[in-house]
């Protein structure tokens, strides 16, 4: 049995006082935490619209009239979680210094890692799997995302503010560097002895990371410049 048919009729859900607006943007976080879990717990396959709908403590209603259908509510995840990630790169320009950017973005993919390991999961394992579901998205949006940061790097390689490195291959390293403590979590702890990564461990983490990549870019950060 599938999620919901093409002739399922969805009815508004109305919340007494408060807003529409309100009601759906509260209702929308949700849905979306919750499926975050029950996806990152389960898979796309084993997970189902009825078991996220009791996880965020909805009817299962809700869930189709916010979200329209299981596949559209997993998309939306995925992506929403590459838009967090990227924010920070959004509005770089050649103007800007490669070490604060570069740091910033760092620290930012930790954080978000540390917020969301489920989310973080979630990409890693649709990923992992072939991507059935964010080709469009990868070949797409993501892919001119990329090439646009990257040329804001050659542009600084060119005004000797880096090192002629691949920008690509740079933006993959941070991205997975960074999410390497949410998606292999467990590998993590076991080699190291911990219960858990503590937000001592992310912040130490978080300098060994920008020390080594601005290192081998040639960038120096801004508080290791004399005067």
């Amino acid at each position: 049995m599938t999620d919901v048919t093409e002739t399922e009729t969805l009815q508004s859900p109305r919340q007494g006082g408060e807003s529409n607006g309100a009601t759906r943007e509260r209702n929308e976080r949700e849905i979306l935490e919750a499926a975050e879990r029950v996806f990152a717990q389960y898979g796309y396959r084993g997970a189902s619209v009825q078991a996220i709908a009791e996880e965020a403590g909805l009817p299962k209603s809700n869930v189709l009239y916010y979200m329209g259908n299981k596949r559209g509510l997993y998309v939306r995840l995925l992506e929403r979680m590459m838009a967090r990630w990227n924010a920070l790169l959004d509005d770089i320009s050649v103007e800007d210094d490669p070490a604060d950017v570069l740091e910033a973005f760092i620290r930012s993919k930790m954080q978000l890692s540390r917020r969301h390991p489920e989310g973080s999961r979630l990409f890693a394992a649709e990923i992992l799997g072939g991507a059935p579901f964010l080709q469009d998205y990868l070949r797409g949006e993501l892919r001119e995302w990329v090439q646009t940061r990257a040329r804001v790097f050659e542009q600084w390689e060119e005004r000797g503010l880096m090192d002629p490195v691949d920008p690509v291959w740079l933006i993959f390293l941070i991205w997975s560097a960074t999410q390497h403590y949410a998606d292999f979590e467990a590998q993590v702890l076991g080699i190291t002895g911990k219960d858990e990564i503590s937000d001592a461990d992310v912040e130490r983490i978080t300098q060994f990371l920008t020390q080594v990549i601005l290192k081998g870019c040639g960038v120096r950060p801004a508080s290791a410049t004399p005067g």
